[in-house]
């Protein structure tokens, strides 16, 4: 029998990005996600839920959310689901769900959650070039 162990997901980050650094030296971002769903209840009336999802990403893909990425900003997240076990302090088992990512794509701009714009970079051309209309391709 085939299995899939896929899960996509588009959600904004509730906390800023944390990176660390294992002893090998391989990088490992944690995304926390707020997943929304609004639906219809039986009543008629609309309704939203939201879930919250932890994520992983490794390697320079942790490096580049970790740059790039802070509270707020809107991400679709493609990965499989892993179940993390450990102990905790008082030497409980404990476990959780959380996504490894393989892909994270930004879906909104730093602006767009209140973060001050990067500073301009000389685009190598002429100021006045930026005037100029280009027609659709087509």
């Amino acid at each position: 029998m085939e299995t899939l162990n896929k899960v996509i997901l588009i959600g904004s980050l509730t906390h800023d990005v944390e990176l660390r650094r294992l002893p090998s030296g391989s990088a490992v971002a944690n995304l926390r996600l707020a997943v929304n769903e609004t639906f219809t209840d039986r009543s008629g009336e609309r309704r939203e839920t939201t879930v919250f999802i932890d994520a992983e990403v490794w390697g320079h893909q942790a490096e580049t959310c970790s740059e790039h990425l802070c509270k707020g900003r809107q991400v679709l997240v493609e990965g499989r689901l892993k179940l993390d076990q450990w102990q905790d302090k008082e030497g409980n088992s404990r476990s959780r769900l959380l996504v490894h990512a393989s892909r994270v794509t930004f879906l909104d701009s730093p602006r767009d959650v209140g973060e001050p714009p990067a500073e301009k970079k000389d685009p190598g051309y002429p100021a006045e070039w930026d005037d100029i209309e280009v027609p659709p391709f087509g």
